[in-house]
């Protein structure tokens, strides 16, 4: 549920069957987030954010709504420049370097430029789409790599050496970037 409030831009308010009470956090997009018991009303959930507004205020760093909506734009133009580009420079260098992945999924992690999974299933990044073309390609063969090695060890990295000479300037120059958006 989201509570559309003048001071905060848009609340997340998520149930939880979990929660005993009601409390604030922020969200990785900056937006204040509460969770609150199952049962609670989307009123009750207005009026403990009504009743809070300053202790709220001064503990959490909420960001200004209209830069939430600005994000919120870059992320839409972010998620279809990645649907256009990832999906086929994943199949190029699938194909280039004989791998087979079952799906491709995209993400918008705050903290993983990708993943591969046991089932086959590589998640890429949409941020990806904000760092040089090289950086991005190294990525995919680092993901791509996993397909083999669901690990870190000697032989992941040897394989990914196999295919981007280069990888280490590769993966300290990602480092300069932030995964989220």
């Amino acid at each position: 549920m989201i509570i559309n409030d003048k001071e905060f831009g848009e609340v997340l308010v998520r149930r939880n069957a979990l929660a005993s009470g009601i409390r604030f956090s922020v969200s990785t997009s900056g937006r204040l987030q509460m969770s609150v018991p199952k049962r609670t009303s989307l009123l009750r959930a207005q009026l403990y954010l009504n009743a809070n507004r300053g202790a709220i205020r001064e503990r959490l760093p909420i960001k200004d709504p209209a830069s939430q909506r600005a994000r919120d734009a870059k992320k839409k133009i972010l998620a279809k420049k990645a649907r256009e580009y990832l999906p086929y420079r994943l199949e190029y260098f699938a194909n280039l370097y004989g791998y087979q992945y079952n799906k491709v999924r995209l993400s918008h992690a705050g903290t993983r430029w990708g993943s591969c999974s046991s089932n086959r299933t590589i998640s890429l990044n949409i941020g990806l789409m904000q760092v040089p073309e090289i950086l991005r390609d190294y990525v995919i063969i680092h993901e791509l790599a996993h397909l083999n090695h669901m690990d870190h060890s000697a032989a992941f990295w040897a394989e990914v050496a196999s295919h981007d000479p280069h990888y280490k300037t590769h993966r300290t120059k990602l480092k300069q970037f932030s995964p989220g958006v």
